[in-house]
């Protein structure tokens, strides 16, 4: 990949270095609710810019759009946005707890060029025509890039590595707290290690772990440019802004994304579906001494591709194994072996699309979230009739799947922590 440094935009701190007010989670992980939260808290919060519009599953009245572009400017001629003197990659720090363990991400935010999926950068998602729509409006609007896309890569000899944690041994630029993590930015702009650090990565191609929309936007803004003859090789659009990880960071946490299904036939019970699902093992587990906060590390620890299956009341939980391994090349011959052996794609293949057919109705819903208590907190109060908690998915095999070209089933990820918006902004102009 080709990453470049860009003079970027940062909130003025007055000498202070608390970002904690001006940052936020990603728009996609945001509720209109938490918008009015973030900006009773402070209205120059980046969020006031990069979610014009409520819900961003779809594009809002030009309006809006144009509205966040002229409080960025507002931000700029008040002198709450600085941008600075020279081009530069900001090194950046995540601190967070899981289950007990500290952990700390290191990532480099800078700009990668855009190539088309497959050449230098290899996505592993589907994405869909309503965000896409929203973000190239935003995008249009504030010649800008609020927020970066999350990308993994391998660091040989852990290169990339170890000239962060130098860098990081100094005090950070910023600093701040985001829900319940510690975000950390530095800024290097010595033209030599900017160079170390672009030769380092120039033979690794990036995967994206989170941000698919964003990438693929940012691929469709810069090829309007193109197409209108008004950009060359090296204008600030051919770049894309990200967070880059090594693969083997130890903070590069992925956690399991567990399903709950509502709106089931009223005589639908687990005994039934097990009953209808030939292809698995089934055994009973009890409940009690089960840590649902990390359900997904006890299913680790049961076998690969065990997953628990709950039903209304949550009384008693099953583990199932595929035991029938052909039955995924039948159910999806046209995918790849790394494919068809994701926990989520034999779920979605074998239980929801096919075994749990009998009981769906035009009112059933299915709901994603990588917390295993909420998953057991609705199957025991009723609002879910079926949970299911899965393992997490290795990198391993998002890393095999985005190289074959194929995409992952819906929701197959959950990194942890999100980035946060607002630490630093990447001008296209």
């Amino acid at each position: 990949m080709d990453i470049t440094a860009f003079r970027g935009w940062r909130h003025d701190l007055k000498g202070g270095r608390d970002i904690s007010p001006y940052i936020a989670p990603p728009y996609d992980v945001l509720t209109g609710r938490d918008k009015a939260q973030l900006l009773a808290g402070c209205e120059s919060n980046i969020v006031a810019a990069d979610m014009p519009y409520v819900p961003p599953n779809d594009a809002g009245p030009e309006e809006v759009y144009l509205q966040a572009a002229a409080r960025l400017e507002q931000w700029k001629s008040a002198g709450l946005l600085r941008r600075d003197d020279r081009p530069s990659v900001y090194p950046y720090q995540q601190e967070f707890a899981w289950s007990g363990r500290t952990y700390r991400r290191a990532a480099l935010i800078c700009g990668v060029r855009a190539t088309e999926p497959g050449k230098d950068v290899f996505p592993h998602e589907h994405t869909f025509p309503g965000p896409k729509a929203d973000r190239l409006k935003l995008t249009r609007c504030t010649r800008m890039q609020l927020s970066p896309v999350l990308g993994f890569f391998r660091d040989e000899g852990g290169k990339v590595a170890k000239m962060l944690a130098r860098i990081m041994e100094g005090s950070p630029e910023f600093e701040g707290r985001l829900r319940g993590v510690t975000e950390r930015l530095w800024t290097v702009s010595d033209e030599r290690l900017l160079a170390d650090l672009a030769a380092a990565m120039r033979e690794a191609p990036v995967f994206i772990a989170d941000g698919h929309h964003r990438y693929t936007t940012g691929l469709n803004y810069l090829n309007t440019l193109r197409a209108a003859g008004k950009i060359d090789h090296d204008h600030p659009a051919n770049f894309v802004m990200f967070a880059l990880v090594a693969r083997d960071d130890p903070g590069m946490l992925v956690l399991p994304t567990h399903r709950t299904a509502s709106g089931l036939a009223p005589d639908f019970t687990l005994g039934k579906l097990i009953a209808q699902a030939g292809e698995f093992s089934w055994q009973r587990h009890e409940i009690a001494p089960v840590d649902f906060r990390d359900i997904g590390g006890h299913l680790a620890r049961l076998g690969r591709g065990a997953m628990a299956f709950l039903e209304a009341s949550g009384k008693e939980m099953w583990v199932a194994r595929l035991a029938d391994p052909s039955a995924m090349r039948r159910a999806a011959p046209g995918e790849s072996d790394a494919w068809r052996g994701l926990d989520v794609a034999i779920l979605h293949r074998l239980i929801i699309e096919r075994a749990l057919v009998p009981w769906r109705t035009d009112k059933t819903a299915v709901e994603y979230t990588p917390d295993g208590l909420a998953v057991l907190e609705a199957c025991r109060t009723g609002r879910a009739q079926l949970g299911v908690c899965l393992q997490a998915t290795e990198l391993a095999a998002v890393e095999a799947i985005a190289s074959a070209g194929g995409t992952m089933p819906h929701k197959s990820t959950y990194f942890y922590p999100k980035l946060a918006t607002g630490m630093v902004l990447m001008p296209l102009e």
